[in-house]
């Protein structure tokens, strides 16, 4: 299995080092194209889009050999038009252009260098395998090869086999390091600076932010529902029973008692009500037993069979915690109510400071965030924390949503002493 990975890694990377020979001379050309455009301005924003498109092709291929790189370009202003002032000042005052134009011919040369290494090498081991013998056997001669110099003999020209497969396994263990060579000299230019870092982070920040605010005023918005169509309602009207019941206890004691009875049932219920809603905003059972249990318990109260698998085994800060347990919740009922799903499995797990959660579900799949399935909203109650939410849900299935919250653990799991679940 490991050498089959390696010869795949390698022949990738060749194939890779193949495609790095025209996008460099692709580099060459776009540098006087820029160049013109930026004195006659027109044709700037269209040649710009060229180049961006050129070095998000870098990046993206970068990823490929796990050297991310994030774009760092700044967004277009508003009400810019295709040419314009605002479209000019918006392309020339963004540091990445000039980065980008920067990368241009140092990253044409390097990508020219090490993409024609990483196929030469293996071409010509190659070479010695498949082609010298057949030509020496067929008596046409060739003038060497390797340490062979000259080839006169046929046995001589053999001795080329084991040289090849030599270079061929060479170069198919070199090719993945020159591609990431490659990438991580891309990654020098056109990778975001800190000054771009910080904007893109101050506008996730605003972003989330304002998120958050208007999640937190719906969810406001629903406990004063709530309480009002509920609760309070049940209050009213257990005020009036024992009103009632006081203007009875003497003329009628018979229907006093009546009217309490049923005052008592009236503040049963309001009490289920409450008790309902305080779990609603964080349930006892997730302060009493942390996630993992929280979860669990969650999992056997489903219709739908739920597998749990956890590797948390700590607390988490409680803020953390409940917005992980709500998220899985949420995923867990639009599987239940919306996938036709037969069953479903939840996977947490701690990387390092972060909280990985997964929810897979067998159903239908083609769960859309747009079409109000709940989606949208995990993705803000993650996001105020700096988390964030993938969707994998082709046609037919199955769905997966993958979780990740920032999180530290602040104490030890406890456990119950019924040492039940």
């Amino acid at each position: 299995m490991e050498r089959r990975d390696w010869i795949r890694d390698g022949l990738r990377a060749v194939a890779g080092g193949m495609l790095a020979i025209p996008l460099a001379a692709a580099n060459v050309v776009l540098i006087p194209l820029f160049i013109v455009s930026l004195v006659l301005t027109v044709p700037l924003p269209f040649v710009t889009s060229l180049v961006r498109l050129r070095a998000n092709a870098a990046r993206r291929i970068a990823g490929w050999h796990d050297v991310p790189i994030d774009r760092p370009y700044r967004p277009r202003p508003a009400k810019a038009h295709l040419i314009g002032r605002r479209t000019y000042l918006w392309i020339v005052t963004d540091p990445a252009t000039w980065r980008d134009l920067a990368w241009l011919l140092p990253g044409a040369a390097i990508g020219l260098i090490l993409g024609v290494l990483s196929l030469v090498i293996p071409l010509y081991g190659v070479q010695g395998i498949l082609l010298l013998p057949l030509w020496i056997w067929l008596g046409t001669g060739w003038y060497g090869y390797g340490v062979i110099w000259p080839i006169e003999t046929v046995s001589e020209g053999m001795l080329s086999l084991p040289q090849g497969a030599l270079f061929l396994a060479f170069g198919l263990a070199a090719a993945p390091y020159l591609r990431r060579y490659d990438a991580l000299f891309a990654r020098l230019l056109l990778a975001p600076t800190t000054n771009a870092r910080l904007r893109a982070r101050v506008a996730q920040l605003s972003y989330s932010r304002a998120d958050t605010v208007d999640a937190q005023a719906a969810e406001l918005r629903r406990i004063e529902r709530d309480l009002h169509d509920g609760a309070q309602a049940r209050l009213v009207s257990l005020g009036m029973t024992i009103g009632l019941a006081e203007e009875l206890v003497e003329r009628d004691p018979q229907a006093a008692r009546k009217l309490l009875a049923e005052a008592r049932e009236v503040s049963t219920t309001a009490l289920v009500e409450l008790r309902h809603l305080v779990r609603g905003i964080h349930p006892p059972v997730l302060a009493e037993r942390g996630l993992d249990g929280a979860v669990r318990a969650l999992a056997l109260n489903l219709r739908l069979p739920t597998a749990v698998e956890s590797e948390v085994t700590g607390r988490l800060d409680t803020p953390v915690e409940s917005a992980a347990y709500f998220a899985i919740a949420e995923a867990l009922a639009n599987a239940t109510v919306h996938s036709g799903a037969t069953a479903a499995y939840v996977s947490m797990r701690r990387d390092g400071e972060t909280l990985r959660m997964e929810v897979a579900d067998d159903g239908r799949g083609g769960a859309d965030p747009a079409r109000g399935t709940g989606l949208t909203g995990i993705g803000r109650r993650l996001g105020a924390f700096d988390g964030t939410m993938t969707l994998s849900s082709p046609p037919g299935g199955p769905t997966i949503v993958t979780m990740e919250l920032p999180c530290a653990l602040s104490s030890p799991r406890t456990t119950l002493s019924s040492g039940t679940d």
